[in-house]
Formats: C-alpha cells, sequence, structure tokens
C-alpha cells in the first residue's frame, strides 16, 4: 500500500498541472462567452464592458489564460477565487441556499479549485515553474 502510494505521490505535480490547464480552459471559455458571444449564451446580448458581469467577464478571459499558463498562479487564483465567492453570494445564493437549484455548483467549485491552487502552486507545465529554472 505504501509503495503504490509513493508511485502515485510523484505524479502529484503533473495532475496538478493538469487540473489547472482543465481549470483555466473551462474559466476562460465563460470569459469569452460574455465579451465575444462564443459559445453564444443570449444572456450576455449586449453586455456592457462596465458592468458586474463585463468585469466578470475580464477576469474569467483574462484570468483564465494566466491559470491555464500557469503564470502568476498564485496571486490570479486569489483573484478569481474570490470572484467566484462574489458571484454565488451575489447572483446564485439569493434564489436559493442549495446549490443543486439554484446553479451555482461550477462557482462553488471554481472557488475552492482556485483557492486549492493559491496554496499547491501551479504543479507542471507551467510559466511559473520555467521562470523559477
Amino acid at each position: 500500500m505504501a509503495a503504490q502510494q509513493s508511485r502515485l505521490s510523484r505524479y502529484a505535480p503533473y495532475m496538478l498541472g493538469i487540473l489547472r490547464f482543465i481549470t483555466g480552459l473551462l474559466f476562460l471559455e465563460h470569459g469569452s462567452s460574455k465579451l465575444f458571444g462564443f459559445p453564444h449564451s443570449p444572456m450576455f446580448d449586449g453586455l456592457q464592458i462596465v458592468s458586474v458581469f463585463g468585469i466578470g467577464g475580464i477576469l474569467e478571459l483574462c484570468g483564465g489564460i494566466l491559470i491555464l499558463l500557469g503564470a502568476f498562479t498564485r496571486i490570479v487564483a486569489f483573484v478569481l477565487a474570490g470572484e467566484m465567492a462574489f458571484a454565488y453570494w451575489m447572483f446564485h445564493f439569493p434564489q436559493s441556499p442549495f446549490p443543486a437549484l439554484n446553479q451555482g455548483d461550477a462557482a462553488i467549485l471554481f472557488c475552492f479549485i482556485f483557492l486549492y491552487l493559491v496554496f499547491a502552486g501551479p504543479g507542471a507545465f507551467s510559466l511559473d515553474g520555467q521562470r523559477k529554472a
């Protein structure tokens, strides 16, 4: 059991890097939907850049790209975790206290993945890692 755990542990930085990459990719998709209409969501038609959703879109697009690349990971993840906490309490929770009913599941998961990245760092395959080398 301990030997198997040790073998798996050596892959942890790579899985962290993959988690970071996929999270950034998913997150930037939310920003591109808001700012560029791709993928299209009618909810964001006519979105004003200087609005809560517009600023959120900018954070999601730019922050998603930086997270995907693993650049400035800890500080960007901290800001994005705050954005997701704000989004949950501002938009989802007032509908219902239950995430399954208020569609806040993604906001909660993004928030806690970003918080994890604040403490764990970027993992493998990151620009942050390249700068240290």
